[in-house]
């Protein structure tokens, strides 16, 4: 079943034209709330592993 390439995208042109785009505003805030869980994200990894850290020099007696 071969399709030709101008009907291809025809149907790709009609189909982006039936897409509901995000406002400028949502996209700026679903933007920053994605930045600020990456944020959230790595600074509970970073504590994390900081205390890890600390148990595991504490256990062996490494670091002072």
């Amino acid at each position: 079943m071969a399709v030709s390439p101008m009907k291809f995208l025809a149907d790709v042109r009609a189909e982006a034209q039936r897409v509901t785009w995000p406002t400028r505003r949502e996209t700026l805030i679903t933007t920053g709330l994605v930045l600020a869980m990456a944020a959230l994200t790595a600074a509970f990894f970073f504590i994390v592993d900081q205390l890890i850290g600390i148990a595991v020099r504490s256990l062996f007696g490494l670091g002072g």
